[in-house]
């Protein structure tokens, strides 16, 4: 069946958790719909992840652009949303021209970065018939790359709350909780009617998402909010370990893995 966003508030009704997955090529989109996951978002994550930069901010729209077809195309069943990169919806002008960029390239919604200053910008897009996820708490393309927990002051949690519903009635479809403490997490879900996606935010959001790499166990590092149900690294470096060696010691290729000329005109071309 396929997923919509209809389709994640009617699990929040229910009280049935959304599951969602950051996944940035067609192999790993392809694992996490043939898994049944409720939603993939392309994040721009990709950066540090897949690309080798340094942070979040060195992302282009070309990037995403390039990254969200690829994991669109396996993609059946998933409802699929991408990251708006940063500086790239800083007026409601360009936002929409680099959401329909997105659109095109086959996601069915944008996620876009930043607190209630960013309400006019969602209800803009909403507007123009663009599904947006709202993304609050600690943003990478905003707070740099040392993260903080959000939400440990009164005011601070105020601001969370409001941000929260100040973008909900601005037309967001569902909301980011990322590194809020659980009770304001807690609080902020139980205040909207749209679904909270949390990571690093508790066990009280509607949903969570994680890095698939994350899950797969490929990361060098051990995040708190994350958690390794397999550790595909080591099992990784052991089977390239084995492939080296069997080519060292001519072990591979074996019979089965080649194709033979044909007898005869193997013996014309030694004649020849």
């Amino acid at each position: 069946m396929k997923r919509t966003v209809e389709y994640l508030r009617e699990k929040k009704k229910k009280s049935v958790p959304v599951t969602m997955i950051t996944a940035y090529d067609f192999p790993m989109a392809s694992i996490a719909d043939a898994a049944g996951i409720d939603a993939v978002l392309v994040g721009d994550s990709v950066g540090t992840n897949v690309l080798g930069y340094k942070s979040e901010r060195e992302v282009t729209v070309s990037d995403m652009v390039h990254h969200t077809a690829a994991v669109a195309r396996g993609i059946n069943s998933a409802w699929l949303l991408a990251d708006l990169p940063y500086q790239s919806a800083e007026s409601a002008s360009e936002a929409q021209k680099n959401a329909q960029l997105l659109l095109d390239a086959g996601a069915e919604a944008v996620k876009l970065e930043g607190w209630m200053e960013k309400a006019d910008i969602i209800n803009h897009l909403v507007m123009k018939g663009i599904s947006v996820c709202a993304h609050i708490g600690y943003n990478p393309q905003l707070h740099g790359m040392k993260p903080k927990v959000f939400g440990t002051t009164f005011d601070e949690a105020k601001l969370l709350i409001e941000s929260a519903r100040r973008l909900e009635a601005a037309g967001a479809s569902i909301i980011v909780l990322e590194k809020v403490c659980e009770e304001v997490a807690g609080l902020v879900t139980e205040s909207l009617r749209i679904p909270t996606i949390g990571i690093g935010s508790g066990r009280l959001c509607d949903g969570q998402v994680l890095v698939l790499y994350d899950i797969l166990g490929f990361s060098e590092k051990a995040y708190r909010h994350a958690r390794s149900f397999i550790n595909l690294r080591d099992l990784s470096i052991e089977a390239i370990q084995a492939y080296r060696a069997a080519v060292e010691t001519r072990k591979f290729p074996e019979e089965k893995n080649v194709h033979h000329s044909n007898s005869e005109v193997f013996e014309r071309l030694m004649r020849y």
